[in-house]
């Protein structure tokens, strides 16, 4: 079983668990795992694997997933992750930029 597939079972254990209730002094606090259900129609294993595969791309689960994983990353993706991280730092700025330049006229009335 490879780094990934652990990964996803993990969740899923995570998830099957349901609501635990963790008592803190007088307060008890809930918490719900984040989880996937997929029903598999008819033995059909292959198409609840696909179905669930695009369910984790689009509610970000694989995202977590990828996030979590400690493997070597090589240099090159390294620079990559680091060039795309300072073009969302500089966008950011930007826009903060722009906003403050149009909440100041507003201010002033301009």
């Amino acid at each position: 079983m490879n780094s990934a597939a652990r990964s996803v079972w993990n969740v899923f254990k995570r998830s099957s668990q349901g609501v635990d209730s963790v008592s803190h002094g007088h307060h008890h606090r809930q918490e719900q795992w984040r989880g996937i259900r997929v029903k598999v129609f008819n033995g059909n294993l292959e198409s609840a694997l696909t179905f669930m595969q695009r369910k984790m791309q689009s509610s970000g689960i694989e995202r977590m997933i990828k996030r979590e994983q400690t493997h070597h990353i090589k240099n090159s993706e390294k620079r990559v992750l680091a060039r795309k991280n300072l073009e969302r730092i500089i966008k950011s700025q930007d826009l903060a930029r722009k906003l403050k330049a149009i909440l100041s006229k507003k201010v002033r009335g301009l």
